[in-house]
């Protein structure tokens, strides 16, 4: 008989097959170095000179983009710790729209550091009570550095509105945000409501056509839809408009009944019947006033031809998604089945028509009057993933737009921000008692983060730059940042934001540093993990999601 020795201490507590790590070496150090394997990944994405990842999904889907909230949602991260950092990453998306990157790069940085001081002999808790201090003392300097006179903001003034808005388009597409900057802005202010703070992000909407190139984009007071009227119609000008979910074909009974016929006259009548029935529903819409029927369904032919007797335009629009869309933008109601609409039912568009738009058919639906509810931004360019980075471009943009509408102060941008608020840092630190102060030390070295991976990914001399920043920043002058379109001037790199013109918008830095410094004291807690043995069977994948929309 074989002996078989019995499990003891925790092993003899959990299931066979489960894993325990615990202690440092084991636990916290493994954790940070995940979550520095990821922050690497991203921070070479970060700011206008940032580096383009290929990203190939798990449905083959390919993704060349620099925008850190697309690449870590795509890259699966599967280490529970380095899922801490993309869940950050992702609160920042949600809550800004943008400084998803800042977020995951710098929460990277405070754990490498943390690593340093553990191995000195620091225990986790002080460190966390050091990042606690430094990031209350971080929003009271951050406060401190916001441009005067921002916080009362026209947001209808489109100069205000690009002056705040450049850095973040600056950071997806350098060199092409003054077009797209401008772009956005005007969208934007079309639909902005009375009241800025209800602006809706859903109503700019991208429209990507391939073909053409930047200089080709337009913006649309309205709606584009992808494909072709259904009829011959193909225009129509101040016209009245209503909406049909189901489709427009003679509907089928909910009961089923069997007719029985004798003779042929019969079944001539039984067909004629029909027709009327059709023509009859068809004349009622007409009467009401409508020129155009959107149909959320399949059209039938007869219906067609009754449609075109009567001279109505018909549309199709498959996703429900567009279909409310585009009942808000023309301020229509939906109908449930083919019936005569009510004068409240029906919609009013300025014109509807169809055009040719680089080889690919689209309808152009235009409200200008009005409630001019939605604005349509038509991206052109070359490839499809040129597109998908434009329209995360401008929905940064929109997001910028969104979050100034909120709040509209600005902070110094191009690493101006994070070189004084570590210079006021290191001088708070040492007037900190206790062991607290070399974490505080170590975060405000953690901004340094900023500067340097700007430089590094413009290529230039990172300790150069910052030493030459701290210089500038120590004489006084708090807005000096990096000029990574400087040239050869005396300063070389570096140069007063205020004359380059590149702000930050406030709220994102806030949130940021916030997110970022919350995942890493959380990260920093942990000190044992425990994993269950994983479920036997098929994998689960996750449930696809939705359609874009």
């Amino acid at each position: 008989m074989g002996f078989s020795m019995q499990p003891y201490g925790i092993q003899s507590m959990l299931k066979e097959g489960h894993k325990h790590l615990s202690g440092l070496d084991e636990a916290v150090l493994k954790n940070i170095d995940a979550c520095k394997q990821l922050s690497t990944i991203t921070r070479t994405s970060l700011g206008p000179d940032g580096m383009n990842k290929m990203v190939i999904n798990h449905l083959d889907k390919l993704f060349v983009t620099n925008d850190a909230a697309t690449i870590v949602n795509e890259l699966e991260v599967q280490h529970p710790a380095a899922k801490i950092l993309v869940l950050a990453g992702k609160a920042q998306q949600e809550e800004i729209g943008d400084g998803a990157n800042l977020t995951i790069s710098f929460a990277g940085e405070l754990l490498q550091n943390a690593e340093e001081l553990i191995r000195t002999g620091l225990h986790p808790s002080e460190i966390i009570s050091g990042y606690t201090k430094a990031i209350n003392k971080t929003v009271e300097v951050l406060s401190e550095l916001v441009e005067k006179g921002s916080e009362n903001m026209d947001v209808r003034n489109k100069e205000q509105v690009v002056t705040r808005m450049k850095a973040a388009v600056a950071s997806k597409q350098h060199g092409q945000e003054d077009i797209l900057c401008s772009l956005i802005a005007d969208a934007c202010i079309q639909v902005c409501p009375k009241n800025p703070a209800n602006f809706d992000v859903d109503n700019v909407r991208v429209s990507k056509l391939v073909g053409g190139g930047l200089h080709n984009c337009t913006i649309v007071r309205g709606m584009v839809l992808k494909g072709d009227a259904v009829g011959s119609i193909k225009r129509m000008e101040k016209a009245k408009v209503t909406v049909f979910a189901s489709g427009i074909d003679t509907s089928a009974t909910e009961t089923k009944g069997t007719v029985l016929i004798h003779s042929a006259e019969q079944l001539e009548n039984y067909a004629k019947t029909e027709e009327a029935k059709v023509e009859e529903l068809i004349k009622a819409v007409a009467d009401s006033g409508a020129k155009v029927i959107v149909s959320g369904g399949a059209v039938g032919e007869m219906a067609l031809h009754f449609c075109e007797r009567y001279k109505l335009m018909v549309l199709k629009i498959s996703s429900k998604f567009e279909l409310r869309r585009f009942c808000r933008t023309t301020g229509t109601a939906a109908l449930l089945k083919l019936s005569q609409p009510k004068p409240d039912d029906l919609g009013f568009v300025d014109s509807v028509s169809v055009e040719e738009i680089g080889g690919s058919r689209v309808t152009v639906v235009r409200s200008e009057e009005g409630g001019n509810r939605v604005a349509t931004v038509v991206l052109r360019g070359s490839t499809d993933s040129i597109l998908d980075d434009l329209e995360r471009a401008v929905d940064d943009g929109v997001n910028t737009y969104k979050a100034m509408c909120r709040d509209s102060r600005i902070v110094p941008g191009a690493a101006a921000t994070e070189i004084e608020l570590a210079r006021r840092l290191k001088d708070f630190s040492f007037k900190e008692t206790g062991l607290d102060q070399y974490a505080i030390a170590k975060f405000a070295e953690s901004f340094e983060m900023v500067p340097r991976t700007l430089a590094e990914n413009a290529g230039l001399n990172p300790m150069d730059v910052i030493s030459k920043l701290y210089e500038k920043h120590a004489s006084g002058n708090t807005k000096v940042g990096i000029d990574l379109g400087g040239g050869d001037s005396e300063d070389g790199v570096c140069n007063d934001v205020s004359t380059m013109n590149i702000w930050d918008v406030y709220v994102t830095k806030f949130f940021a540093l916030k997110y970022a410094t919350d995942a890493a004291c959380t990260v920093l807690r942990v000190d044992q993990i425990i994993m269950a043995k994983p479920a036997g069977g098929p994998r689960r994948d996750q449930p696809a999601g939705m359609d874009e929309d």
